[in-house]
Order: C-alpha cells, then sequence, then structure tokens
C-alpha cells in the first residue's frame, strides 16, 4: 500500500514541482498557538509538516530554533502533548504527511513502544531523529516496522556516497539532504556546489530527496526544487513567527508556495 509520503511526492510530481515540507517547533509560542498556526501553514501551501519536538539541548540547531524550542519549553510543551496536537492536525487534514522531528533523547524518554502506539494512532507517518547515528538505530527500526512508520534518514554534504547508502538502507519515505555545513539558520545565498551534491544523494540513497537547512525565500526555493523531490522550509518560517507573528510567518509560507508552483 502507498504511504501517505509517496502519494503526496507522486501529487506534487504530478504537477510538475517540489513538495513544500515546513518545520514547526510544536509549543511556539503556546501549545495552543502552535497547533492553529500548524492548519494556517498547511491551509497556505505547505505539503507536509515536520513536527519539531522541542529539546533542551538542540545541538543540531541555531539561534532561531534554540529559541523557538526554549519558548516552547517554558510554555509547558510535552510530548504526549504534541502528540494529542498531531492527532488533532491529522483529523482536519487526512492526507498531509506529518514527520515527528525530534532528538533521541526524548523519544526514548517516552518509551519507544509507547511512542510507536502513539505515532500510529495519531495518525503520524515518519520520525527523524536528528542525533541517532546509523549504528545505534538498532533499537528504534523494531518500532517503526510493528507500527507502520516512516524512519526518515538524514545525510549532509560531509556524508560520502557509500555511507549515505547506508544511512539509507531500511529507510523510506524520503532522505533528507541538509544543504549547507554547520546547524540550522538562514543563510543568504546557498552553495554552489549543491545541485551536485542533492543529484549525489539520489543516486546513493535511491529514495526522494528532501533539501533543508537555509532555505528562506521563494527565489531559493525554487532554486533548490530544480533538484529536490521537497523542499524543506524551518528557520525562515520560526524566525518570522518570533519576530512577527503569525501572520507574517503564513504569508511568507504562501509566498514560498506560490513561488514552488
Amino acid at each position: 500500500m502507498e504511504s501517505r509520503i509517496n502519494r503526496c511526492l507522486n501529487r506534487c510530481r504530478a504537477e510538475q514541482r517540489s513538495a513544500l515540507v515546513v518545520y514547526a517547533t510544536v509549543g511556539c509560542p503556546t501549545p495552543e498557538e502552535s497547533e492553529i498556526l500548524i492548519h494556517r501553514l498547511i491551509d497556505a501551501g505547505a505539503d507536509m509538516i515536520e513536527l519539531g519536538v522541542p529539546f533542551s539541548d538542540p545541538m543540531a540547531d541555531g539561534p532561531v530554533i534554540q529559541r523557538a524550542g526554549q519558548v516552547a519549553l517554558k510554555a509547558g510543551t510535552t510530548l504526549p502533548e504534541i502528540l494529542r496536537i498531531a492527532g488533532r492536525i491529522r483529523a482536519a487534514h487526512p492526507e498531509t504527511p506529518l514527520v515527528l522531528f525530534s532528538y533521541y533523547n526524548v523519544l526514548l524518554n517516552h518509551g519507544l513502544d509507547r511512542l510507536g502506539a502513539d505515532l500510529k494512532a495519531a495518525g503520524v507517518d515518519g520520525v527523524l531523529v536528528v542525533d541517532l547515528p546509523l549504528e545505534e538505530r538498532g533499537e528504534i527500526i523494531p518500532m517503526c516496522d510493528k507500527y507502520g512508520i516512516e524512519l526518515i534518514p538524514l545525510v549532509s554534504p560531509a556524508t560520502s556516497p557509500e555511507r549515505a547508502a547506508k544511512i539509507a538502507e531500511g529507510c523510506s519515505g524520503f532522505v533528507y539532504c541538509i544543504t549547507v555545513r554547520g546547524v540550522t539558520g538562514v543563510r543568504s545565498s546557498l552553495p554552489p556546489e549543491l545541485a551536485l551534491e542533492l543529484e549525489a544523494a539520489k543516486q546513493a540513497c535511491r529514495l526522494p530527496v528532501a533539501a533543508g537547512f537555509g532555505i528562506s525565500t521563494p527565489e531559493m526555493a525554487r532554486e533548490v526544487s530544480a533538484h529536490a523531490d521537497a523542499v524543506v522550509v524551518g528557520s525562515a518560517m520560526v524566525g518570522t513567527l518570533l519576530d512577527h507573528g503569525a501572520d507574517a510567518a503564513v504569508s511568507l509560507i504562501g509566498s514560498i508556495a506560490g513561488g514552488m508552483r
């Protein structure tokens, strides 16, 4: 049976465009406001949503996502609440893929088998564990297999083709390809070698490629979409939310979605 993620990517491909994946820190500025925001982002043109789980030590994230995580934690956001929010989003948007984006500590603390059951009940399609290396993911794969959760692999410009192929083995949905070296955050430009790196990732991983980290404007999204099956926007939306409010964040995603179409 074709997964929701595959259906989404195939639908976008049929429309001759890349999918727009939007990362949102759930709980920022409050759990209630973030839930409303996610509905609005989908209505504005987000094809998939990454549900960012706030974490106290987000080593892969730049200042914007760190700040959003602190706001969400101060608002009392917990993983069980995020899963309840996911369930309500799923009920309202039955075809929009939802991917839980988290550090491993939070998931392990929840209990992996319980997590799998809760993800399935909430209608979450996949999980991306930022800090879980290939060598340590033996614990989470059985949970994904048991509950039909897609494990989304992560590769970077520093990942060799041989290692990228191993990382993608046993995974599904898409491979998240980091476009720059370093932490998350808005960039003013993308590296000139990006097109070659994305093509190499496609060849090595044999999965659709979603490109993220640093994409902040319709022009950048359109440039990346020429070489990727999906484009991820995170820090630009979250930073706009923090500095200018939800209306401005939704407007940004609407303009990026429009530019990609």
